[in-house]
């Protein structure tokens, strides 16, 4: 009689809970649309992220408001955007407690504001483009999402395109292959392909890099990456495959 060890694989469709700072991100998000069913033009004018209007009228509110407005003709907009900040919030707002989680969620999104001002300034005509049009919705937030939560939990399975099942960690690069070829291609066209970038690059560098700028913290930070660098230069010169616990690359702040 043989004996078959249980199987941990489990399929279901998001966390199948909800957490305060998520549910607050929705509920706020979801007010403001409705609101933007009757008044879409003013509120998009006044709080939707133009670069013109940040850098000439001097509207450094934008940066942060756009992240809370959706188009209101777009229905999908709000849906996916919402969807992905419960499916993969939730987890990142258990492990890291409410208050870093919505310190994560507004530098990414704030960062990805940031990022469509700088490349606005660019010297070519795409970029030129984006000077006058409104960028809205929580985006680039979602993509910093979806990178943090790809850095905790790599090997979890999402389906993409509901159909094929990829590890996280390969989902989030084709999201970001797709954001930057994108942005190649794209002339002030309705998707901010640069936000989803700055979202990703910002929360890159807000797990990776120094937890802040004290010399004690730059020291130790730059003694893991040293001996980080010695371990697997002594793995390539000897041939030695890693085998075992490896928790290196878990260290995120």
């Amino acid at each position: 009689m043989s004996r078959h060890a249980p199987s941990d694989v489990r399929i279901a469709f998001g966390p199948g809970r909800i957490t305060p700072a998520v549910r607050t991100i929705i509920i706020v998000n979801v007010v403001v649309y409705l609101l933007m069913l009757f008044a879409a033009n003013p509120i998009i004018d006044i709080f939707g992220l133009t670069p013109s209007d940040v850098l000439l009228k001097l509207r450094i509110w934008q940066p942060v408001t756009y992240l809370f407005l959706h188009d209101p003709r777009s229905f999908t907009h709000i849906l996916f955007n919402m969807l992905y900040v419960w499916m993969f919030g939730v987890d990142l707002e258990e492990r890291w407690g409410s208050r870093n989680f919505v310190r994560y969620y507004f530098i990414t999104g704030i960062g990805a504001g940031l990022t469509m001002l700088l490349v606005s300034l660019l010297p070519f005509d795409a970029t030129r483009a984006i000077r006058g049009v409104p960028t809205i919705g929580a985006s680039g937030a979602v993509y910093g999402i979806l990178l943090a939560w790809a850095i905790l939990y790599p090997h979890r399975q999402i389906l993409f395109m509901l159909i094929f099942p990829l590890p996280s960690r390969v989902f989030v690069a084709i999201m970001g292959a797709i954001a930057f070829l994108s942005s190649l291609s794209a002339s002030g066209g309705p998707v901010a392909h640069f936000a989803h970038l700055g979202g990703l690059l910002v929360g890159y560098l807000y797990l990776k890099g120094p937890k802040n700028l004290s010399p004690s913290d730059w020291r130790l930070e730059w003694r893991y990456r040293l001996t980080k660098w010695r371990m697997e230069r002594m793995r390539r010169k000897f041939n030695v495959h890693k085998g075992g616990r490896d928790d290196w690359d878990k260290w995120v702040h």
